[in-house]
């Protein structure tokens, strides 16, 4: 649920029994996602910038085992929302794909909640 101060916080199970923590931060020109297993800790970083359709993305803090996965969170969310995403992801172990999966989805639920949820009711306002 998202509170006053643009918080959503999130516990992911995946198939596998991970526990995932996901805290999205939502500001109005971009999102800030926390993704960590079993802890609430500060992992890898990717940042990504979305402006005229066009994304650019840094590495920050690299991964071992989960660039790919971090970079496409990045990019993908800051395309949707048009605007800046950041993406800190901590894990112990790594993921297969069904966990990967599952991650992506709550965290383009969130997305479509938060970010597309505000241009709808924005949009419902300008008709008014």
């Amino acid at each position: 649920m998202l509170n006053a101060n643009g918080l959503e916080v999130r516990k992911i199970v995946t198939e596998s029994q991970k526990a995932f923590i996901l805290k999205c931060l939502s500001f109005e020109n971009g999102l800030f996602i926390l993704l960590a297993e079993g802890a609430d800790r500060i992992g890898s970083l990717a940042v990504s910038i979305t402006a005229s359709n066009k994304s650019t993305t840094a590495t920050v803090i690299p991964s071992k085992h989960h660039s790919v996965f971090i970079n496409t969170i990045s990019e993908k969310v800051s395309s949707m929302i048009n605007g800046i995403c950041i993406v800190s992801f901590y894990s112990t172990n790594q993921l297969n794909l069904n966990d990967m999966k599952a991650i992506m989805g709550e965290i383009m639920n969130i997305v479509e909640d938060i970010h597309i949820g505000d241009d709808r009711k924005a949009e419902a306002g300008h008709r008014r």
